[in-house]
């Protein structure tokens, strides 16, 4: 072995392999108990940023040195992250935005038509019969519950929807790979969530493989803390309401307006999330800058909108895709800034695809994870799948070819800008269904289509780092750890590959079971959060657009192309002027659901970070970085810390 392959190092041991896999099959039914059934935490796996591996990355960090008492030899630095690498990519699976969400998609359709018979007489019998049981006993039970799975009736079922799963994941996952040098090396993006685990793992000044430690620097342990203690008191006076909370969250600071153009303010709320106050300060403060800014712009706007006739609407509510039409601009600005990847990196896509065509390996490719032949090879074949999956439908090929297109184009984006800026919790401003039915009508759509159309909701709603993207965004951000670690790549990616489909084998059982004992309808998911409002929402949407067509939408094809037109403006005046503090990514997350919540911890870690280098320059602001990841990990300890309580006292009523 050369002396450059052993300096870079391995990380991926046969110990760290048996350590990923244990802890996620102890995560699936962790994530079932705390999320679904009791639903003490809303995002335990999934989620951006994920709560329970970072909790475990920490946990087994303090506990390293343990080991050695044990007899055992510690982690090292790499083995730890690499780990957590896996983790985040196996992990997500059992959680409300992903197998809980896919599995249920068509049987709920069967339970609810019950007492809503036109659905089965309008278009039942464009469902093919393979996307779930038809069994009326077998749907029955997983929505109430007390009787066991019927495997005989899911094999096909479970089998035709794990494929195509696998083949979404494996499709992006190749042109993360395909990408991931363009980004990590060539355009260098910042990656502000690798950071925190990079941070939060040290490894001893004496030398390489020695056992990994937390952070030393007192600033880390001061930010660590105050979330603790907040948490702490707040988790006290839920249990012991004698005991005053400390109001950081969820309080109402300006009600709601009852009429007029001030409606366009909606309901303000003092929502101080220290992890993400700690993210703004981490991430470029042009883009906070923008985030809230353009949040402000958006609601006078709607102001606007509302003075001049419109139905007076919330900034959040206005759906519809009159001026401003604001998910239709962020719609638009998420095409335009794929295009501007896609131009960015045109030059190392052309170089990849010489490679592919090339008879022999070039040394350059020795340090990547796949080959760019079978990256390429690998990414047709996942693609072509998904393809036949939907002409199995009874899609038509151009159909199917822009559904699956937009999606995986909607994940690879969406990497892409969780990598740049660390924003993975926005929700996508507009789903694969509006991109298709907006420009053309849901009057082009045959009833199969638009059976499939809906049927594969899951794939591209919500995104909030709830859903399925997530996996994409995790594997992008591994690798980036991998990288700054130096962690070779290769075994990484057979491990993360590996611990997906360990995951989603032990997850499609631990759900089928679960909901099959305790039913669906009787989990608090059910009715907290958009799982259960959303699965409802299914057939009313598929009948919808098959008794009620639509044609041209020209006001939202219009917010398409302005909001497109805008992210394109953005981004060439921050080429042309260094001094320019406008982001376009900022213009997006302030037009995506959720912005009248994220505005103002955005403003504090903006104005944090603000204060900090105009008054103590850059050497005072690297110095409170650590301070800044020992907020960001507090919170999520703290979250991690109350949930498994919170589970525990709920498990035992």
């Amino acid at each position: 072995m050369s002396e450059t392959r052993r300096s870079r190092g391995d990380g991926v041991s046969l110990r760290v392999w048996l350590l990923a896999l244990v802890l996620l099959l102890l995560i699936a039914p962790a994530a079932f108990y705390a999320e679904l059934v009791y639903s003490t935490t809303y995002t335990f796996a999934s989620g951006v940023p994920a709560m329970a591996p970072l909790v475990i990355l920490f946990l087994l960090t303090a506990l390293n040195p343990v080991l050695s008492r044990l007899r055992i030899r510690r982690l090292t630095r790499r083995e730890l992250l690499a780990t957590y690498g896996i983790l985040i990519v196996g992990g997500p699976l059992v959680t409300h935005g992903i197998l809980a969400w896919m599995l249920p998609y068509n049987i709920i359709q069967q339970y609810l038509a019950r007492a809503i018979p036109h659905w089965e007489r309008t278009y039942f019998q464009y469902i093919p019969r393979w996307f779930g049981p038809t069994d009326l006993a077998a749907v029955e039970n997983y929505f109430q519950g007390q009787a066991v799975v019927p495997w005989r009736l899911w094999y096909v079922p479970l089998t035709a929807w794990s494929l195509f799963l696998i083949s979404l994941f494996l499709s992006t996952l190749f042109l993360v790979l395909l990408f991931r040098r363009q980004w990590i090396t060539h355009e260098r993006l910042s990656f502000p969530l690798a950071q925190v685990p990079l941070e939060i793992v040290h490894e001893p000044a004496a030398g390489r493989g020695r056992a990994a430690r937390l952070p030393l620097p007192w600033a880390f342990w001061i930010g660590f803390l105050i979330p603790i203690t907040i948490g702490l008191v707040n988790g006290l006076s839920g249990l012991i309401p004698a005991i005053p909370s400390i109001p950081i969250s969820g309080n109402m600071l300006m009600a709601r307006q009852g009429t007029g153009p001030l409606v366009g303010l909606g309901e303000i709320d003092l929502i101080l999330d220290p992890w993400m106050i700690a993210l703004a300060f981490l991430i470029p403060k042009e883009l906070s800058f923008s985030c809230w800014l353009f949040w402000f712009i958006r609601v006078a706007m709607t102001i606007a909108a509302i003075a001049a006739g419109a139905t007076p609407e919330v900034p959040e509510g206005w759906y519809n895709s009159t001026f401003p039409a604001p998910y239709y601009q962020g719609g638009g600005a998420v095409l335009a800034l794929g295009v501007w990847a896609l131009w960015i990196g045109r030059r190392h896509l052309a170089r990849s695809l010489r490679l592919a065509l090339h008879p022999r390996r070039e040394p350059a490719e020795s340090d990547e994870p796949l080959s760019s032949r079978w990256v390429f090879i690998g990414f047709l074949l996942s693609f072509a799948f998904m393809l036949y999956f939907t002409w199995a439908a009874g899609a038509r090929p151009l159909l199917g070819f822009a559904i699956i297109g937009i999606v995986v184009a909607y994940y690879v984006m969406w990497a892409r800008l969780r990598a740049e800026t660390g924003l993975g919790f926005l929700p996508f401003p507009l789903g694969a269904e509006d991109f298709i039915v907006v420009p053309f009508g849901s009057s082009v759509l045959r009833p199969a289509e638009a059976v499939l159309l809906i049927d594969l909701r899951w794939t591209y709603f919500p995104g909030f780092g709830e859903s399925f993207e997530v996996c994409t965004g995790n594997a992008l951000e591994a690798f980036k750890i991998a990288d700054s670690a130096r962690i070779r790549s290769r075994p990484l990616l057979a491990a993360m590959v590996a611990g997906f489909l360990l995951s989603a084998v032990v997850g499609s059982y631990v759900i089928l079971t679960g909901m099959y004992h305790y039913g669906f309808f009787n989990i608090r998911a059910a009715t907290s959060g958009w799982l259960g409002s959303q699965l409802r929402y299914v057939g009313e949407r598929i009948y919808g657009l098959i008794t009620s067509p639509t044609k041209f939408d020209l006001n939202g094809t219009i917010g398409i192309a302005a909001g497109a037109a805008m992210a394109i403006l953005l981004g060439m005046m921050r080429l042309r002027f260094w001094w320019w503090p406008l982001h376009p990514i900022g213009y997006i997350a302030a037009n995506c659901w959720g912005m009248h919540w994220y505005w103002m911890p955005l403003f504090v870690g903006w104005l944090w970070k603000t204060l900090t280098i105009r008054y103590g320059g850059l050497r005072l602001y690297r110095r409170t970085v650590p301070l800044a990841i020992g907020l960001f990990m507090g919170d999520i300890v703290s979250s991690g810390l109350w949930t498994t309580i919170n589970t525990i006292v709920r498990a035992s009523r």
